[in-house]
């Protein structure tokens, strides 16, 4: 036996549980109606802004669930005053700093989906 553990005791499992049960429980669902959506559409993106997730419901029964999109890494700024703090010396060639910058740049582009008629 290498000494690797294979399994969550029973402890890690609840510890886990109920970390998943905060972080659901602390998104806001707010249910609207159709109308309500159209008629309040800035309003909804705000919220969304601030985390909240929209249940567009019909006749009580939920039809559509509207989240905002989920993150994944750190904001390069965030990434640059890590290095800077930790006294980083790394110097980034121009070549990589410019290929960021475009990468960049391609991300704030209007996103121009295809029509639905």
């Amino acid at each position: 036996m290498s000494g690797t553990k294979k399994w969550m005791d029973q402890r890690e499992i609840e510890n886990a549980l109920q970390a998943q049960r905060r972080i659901i429980d602390s998104v806001e669902q707010i249910r609207m109606t159709e109308a309500e959506v159209t008629n309040n559409f800035g309003a909804v993106l705000e919220r969304l802004r601030q985390g909240a997730e929209i249940v567009v419901e019909q006749d009580h029964q939920p039809v559509a669930i509207i989240r905002p999109p989920k993150r994944s890494g750190r904001p390069i700024s965030a990434c640059i005053a890590s290095a800077k703090a930790s006294g980083s010396k790394v110097t980034l060639d121009d070549g990589f700093a410019a290929d960021v910058e475009e990468g960049i740049r391609s991300r704030q582009q209007p996103w121009n989906p295809p029509s639905w008629d």
